[in-house]
């Protein structure tokens, strides 16, 4: 018997399945940027991260808040009063005020037009934690909840890995920009009956990832009622609702029942985080609210396992209850993330790439099917290999995202400064006009004609690093990448 095997043996099933979902191309390309990160001076020629989607781009914004507000961590000689009080609270409630500021500060990313119940919010270790806590109240084993397609790739890992829940796509196409409609809902609604599969729900994001963008309200009533006739859950995660940085206005679930004279309430739940809005990861702040009576009580229980910090809710609290912060905060940092979108795809039309139009999210979604040589995902994934292991960058496939046509990919923009973005766009270009002259593109000779100049503060010995970047642990290479 081999090693592996007895390992397995010692080892629960859940541990050594492979349903956590990491076996995708998603994530292999976290493994080809983390054996190989880029570093403007350390490693010019490293992978670029563009998988990841986090919010860099207002932090100064936020570490001048807390130079002017030391009182906010008990860590401080400032706020040490606090510390005992702090230091021992555990109710699974949570702070009231930490509540009562997150359900201030959601309700002011949807723009003051609906109000949040500080007592249905549940905490949970980052929206992660929040989706599997969600799945463990409405689901049972085998049950299965529908997922308009693309979607999130690690939505396989967070919903289904622990709970044995399972996800069935409903097949959205670009020919209406990936719109979700009322007879893809139906059609996989009805194949899962066929099949004799218990359907719990529906989860959708909202803003979108990948597409970057908003679902309308019509859209978000039909949505409505189609799960109030099947008397079916629906789950909205609203993590990237305050990243809408063009119109149309982002219209949450909760504006949209408010209006609704016959709505099931007891049916939605809303799963919420700062690790989007607020660019806030680490903190690992995740949300459950819920209309549901019953599933806030069996929530609260289940939350035990998964808390947010006292000292977390302390600092956050104090934070978010600043109004005039909270408004500056949000408002630059839509004009940053719809500046940075726009240079990066002006920067892609030069070479004639097309983006998904967009109004929101922390990335935008690239066609590159003008480049395939072979329309099929087979195709996508040879361009996709290209890309990683010879442009260096980390973009991440459309087949990861389940998407019914090859040839899309993600790009995230947010989690780099503008002299990467820039640095991203010039190879970006050289493979294209490399492809078009019909020459074999080579990274090394680049290195000669990096002539920006960075002068940025954020390139010093303080430089994002793999493992601060990245949420995962460094994992064995996989054989879809190379990445040297």
């Amino acid at each position: 018997m081999s090693l592996e095997n007895k390992n397995h043996q010692l080892l629960s099933k859940i541990a050594t399945n492979d349903k956590h979902g990491e076996n995708s191309p998603y994530f292999d390309g976290w493994k080809a940027y983390e054996s190989n990160p880029f570093h403007p001076t350390k490693n010019p020629q490293g992978v670029i991260q563009m998988g990841l989607a986090e919010n860099q781009l207002c932090f100064d914004l936020i570490e001048e808040w807390i130079r002017n507000n030391p009182k906010a961590s008990i860590c401080t000689p400032e706020g040490v009063n606090e510390f005992r009080n702090i230091a021992n609270f555990q109710d699974y409630h949570g702070l009231p005020e930490f509540r009562n500021a997150v359900a201030n500060f959601m309700s002011k990313v949807r723009g003051g037009r609906v109000r949040f119940d500080p007592d249905r919010i549940i905490m949970s270790g980052g929206a992660t934690g929040a989706n599997e806590l969600i799945m463990f109240c409405l689901a049972d084993p085998g049950d299965a909840f529908l997922v308009p397609s693309p979607y999130y790739p690690a939505f396989v890992r967070d919903l289904c890995w622990r709970t044995g829940v399972q996800l069935i796509p409903v097949q959205c196409h670009s020919s209406n920009n990936f719109k979700i409609t009322r007879e893809a809902l139906e059609e996989a609604y009805m194949k899962a009956q066929e099949g004799n599969i218990n359907v719990k729900g529906l989860i959708i994001t909202n803003p979108s990832n990948p597409l970057g963008t908003t679902i309308e309200k019509e859209t978000l009533k039909s949505i409505v009622s189609f799960i109030n006739e099947n008397n079916i859950h629906l789950v909205c995660d609203e993590i990237y609702s305050g990243t809408v940085f063009d119109t149309p206005k982002y219209v949450s679930v909760a504006e949209v029942i408010q209006e609704m004279e016959e709505c099931k309430k007891d049916l939605i739940h809303i799963i919420y985080s700062l690790s989007k809005d607020m660019g806030l990861p680490g903190f690992r702040v995740g949300l459950v609210y819920s209309y549901n009576n019953e599933v806030v009580n069996c929530g609260r229980k289940m939350s035990s396992f998964g808390l947010v910090s006292s000292q977390t809710q302390h600092f956050l609290a104090a934070m978010l209850s600043d109004n005039k912060f909270v408004d500056k905060f949000l408002a630059e940092s839509s004009r940053r993330l719809r500046e940075r979108r726009e240079f990066f795809t002006k920067g892609l039309e030069k070479v004639n790439i097309t983006c998904l139009p967009s109004n929101a999210g922390l990335f935008f979604w690239m066609n590159l099917r003008s480049l395939l040589k072979e329309k099929t995902f087979e195709g996508e994934m040879k361009l996709w290999r290209l890309i990683i292991n010879e442009v260096k960058l980390n973009v991440s496939p459309g087949s990861a995202f389940d998407c019914s046509e090859p040839g899309w990919y993600r790009v995230c923009f947010a989690n780099m400064d503008h002299e990467t973005v820039e640095i991203a766009l010039m190879r970006i270009r050289a493979f294209v006009n490399g492809r078009d002259k019909g020459k074999n593109m080579e990274i090394k000779r680049w290195k000669s004609n990096l002539r920006l100049s960075f002068s940025s503060r954020r390139f010093d010995e303080k430089v994002m690093s793999p493992h601060m970047m990245s949420p995962h642990s460094p994992m064995p290479h996989s054989p879809l990448v190379r990445a040297t």
